[in-house]
């Protein structure tokens, strides 16, 4: 079973940029799709971003298109998702997951880690 474990949030002002990063273990990473979803307090969980086995197909919301990226380096067992133009609705926990169903259904996740946006 893959591990996950989310870095990088914080707080940040309105239109500025993070990077999150999400160091997965086992041997298995590279055979799999990651994605991005986020919870905000009150709402449900959604998602954000998924990436392919190869990184050579992604796919995002409309709420995110344009603005936030997502990407992979295998040899580091790593997936990134740098966010741009930040808006305070993008404020929530962010967390990191295996897609083993394209593009959103989950089979993992990681603990999440805060992204706060002040306006």
């Amino acid at each position: 079973q893959v591990q996950l474990v989310e870095s990088g949030g914080g707080l940040v002002q309105a239109g500025g940029s993070l990077r999150l990063s999400c160091a997965a273990s086992g041997r298995t990473f590279s055979r799999n799709s990651m994605g991005w979803f986020r919870q905000a307090p009150g709402k449900e969980r959604e998602f954000v971003a998924a990436i392919n086995w190869s990184g050579g197909n992604t796919v995002y919301p409309d709420s995110v298109k344009g603005r936030f990226t997502i990407s992979r380096d295998s040899a580091k067992n790593t997936v990134y998702l740098q966010m741009n133009s930040l808006k305070p609705e993008d404020t929530a926990v962010y967390y990191c997951a295996v897609i083993t169903n394209w593009p959103d259904g989950v089979s993992s996740w990681g603990q999440g880690t805060q992204v706060t946006v002040s306006s």
